[in-house]
């Protein structure tokens, strides 16, 4: 018996794929900025590594709120095409986009400077390692302007369908983060070895020259410049974006919340455990960007069906994401089963930390098959605009079960750091199954609404 595939599948699979994996590969560099500062640090010792995986675990959680408040950008843009809405009101949704970000930026910058001494001297830090982290933060701080800029340049193109030139400018910001690195940290061609903070610098300056070549091509790429016209009013602004991003930003947080809550209970089992649970969480953040970008394509394909009116077609576009993400699930949990040992080896060569975090990819290749299903769901939803009950689904698996659990086993029943990464896979199941649910509810009530319209006319 074959296993034969509709066309309608097929065709929608190749559609949310194209939109995609641009998007994806921008996803890695943003994220893998953080992975290539982490590798550069293993190089100095642990203590290095210990403090850049600290800092930038700390920075992740005002990373995911900016890029949360204005994800949101995308199934607005995505809807009002849908709806058939002008270019010039497109814009002009598009300028107060930018205008956010920027205000988005302040906050983030201000919010981390004034929190990052206190909150890290909290943590069972060595002394010398506490202080470099709290450096390193300072620094990576100024990152902030780059990243918040990129985000909301990044999430209108999104909407726009135009993701090659988000694409092109990820690849450049990490290419250029890879360079600074090498020569900021070693000190190479004159310039001053500066260590662990030289990752930091090396990360704001790709941030802003990713922001700048994103930019660029709004004014030079045809299918982007058509929206720099503003001349005309759009009913969407700010408050829309906050109204529909403020949920989203409390669903990232929640979950990198509970990443980051336990990257700093690690601490109370050494450097050497806290640096290997950053080596294997940065390895899954990176693969965990391609359910993201399917998530980020699906969140497209649905708001354009959506805007449309069309909810029999935005439910299977939804359907689809998701099942693409459990597949894609599937794969990286083969990748990290099968090459730990290849993969903790690119990141240090230290033989405690690399035993530890082989270790711990098994057991992050466990939680890979939720995380694939919660994130595609999540794109689903807010393609409908729907996020409200999501973030509160989203608080409740993270932080009312995958918390008292993770605390439970690792403190409680003493089974230690393993404890930590069973709470968290806890958390993202049931995230998985409440978001998946919520999706087949509410798609569901939209098609039953809009055919009972069509049969009382």
């Amino acid at each position: 018996m074959s296993l034969s595939i509709s066309p309608a599948l097929r065709h929608e699979a190749a559609a949310n794929f194209k939109l995609a994996a641009p998007l994806i590969a921008a996803q890695i560099a943003a994220v893998g900025m953080g992975a290539i500062d982490t590798m550069f640090a293993g190089r100095l010792g642990a203590q290095a590594l210990a403090a850049v995986a600290v800092g930038v675990n700390y920075n992740i959680l005002f990373f995911a709120m900016a890029l949360g408040l204005l994800m949101a950008c995308s199934p607005i843009v995505a809807q009002l095409r849908g709806a058939g809405r002008a270019a010039a009101e497109i814009g002009a949704f598009m300028r107060r986009a930018r205008r956010l970000g920027l205000i988005v930026a302040l906050v983030w910058f201000v919010a981390v400077n004034a929190s990052a001494a206190p909150a890290l001297r909290l943590l069972d830090l060595g002394g010398d390692t506490a202080q470099l982290a709290v450096r390193f933060v300072r620094y990576l701080s100024a990152s902030a302007f780059g990243f918040s800029m990129y985000f909301a340049l990044r999430s209108c193109a999104e909407g726009a369908g135009q993701t090659r030139p988000i694409f092109v400018a990820g690849v450049i910001g990490l290419a250029a983060n890879v360079l600074l690195d090498w020569l900021l940290v070693f000190g190479h061609f004159g310039l001053p070895a500066l260590g662990a903070i030289g990752c930091g610098i090396a990360t704001t300056l790709s941030s802003a020259l990713m922001a700048a070549v994103l930019w660029r091509s709004y004014r030079y790429e045809p299918r982007l410049r058509i929206y720099l016209d503003a001349a005309q009013p759009c009913a969407h602004g700010m408050r829309s974006i906050l109204r529909l991003g403020g949920p989203i930003a409390l669903i990232l947080l929640a979950e990198s919340g509970l990443f980051v809550l336990a990257a700093l209970l690690m601490a109370r089992f050494g450097d050497a455990v806290v640096a290997a649970y950053q080596v294997a969480i940065n390895f899954a953040s990176l693969l965990f960007m391609i359910p993201l970008g399917v998530g980020q394509g699906t969140a497209v394909r649905v708001g354009l069906a959506a805007g449309a009116h069309e909810y029999l077609a935005a439910r299977f576009r939804g359907v689809v994401g998701i099942g693409m993400g459990l597949i894609n699930a599937l794969s990286n949990a083969a990748i990290m089963l099968l090459f730990g040992g290849v993969i903790v080896a690119i990141y240090t060569h230290d033989a405690a930390i690399a035993a530890q975090a082989t270790h711990f990819l098994v057991l992050a290749a466990v939680f890979q098959f939720f995380d694939g299903v919660q994130v595609t769901a999540n794109g689903a939803l807010r393609g409908l605009k729907d996020t409200r009950v999501p973030a509160v689904i989203t608080l409740v698996a993270y932080w009312l079960v995958g918390l008292p659990v993770a605390w439970s086993l690792a403190f409680t029943q003493q089974i230690g750091a393993d404890g930590l990464w069973w709470g968290l896979t806890a958390g993202l199941g049931i995230a998985a199954i409440g978001l998946s649910w919520r999706f087949v509810h509410n798609s569901g009530a939209h098609v039953r609404a809009t055919d009972s319209d069509v049969l009382s006319i």
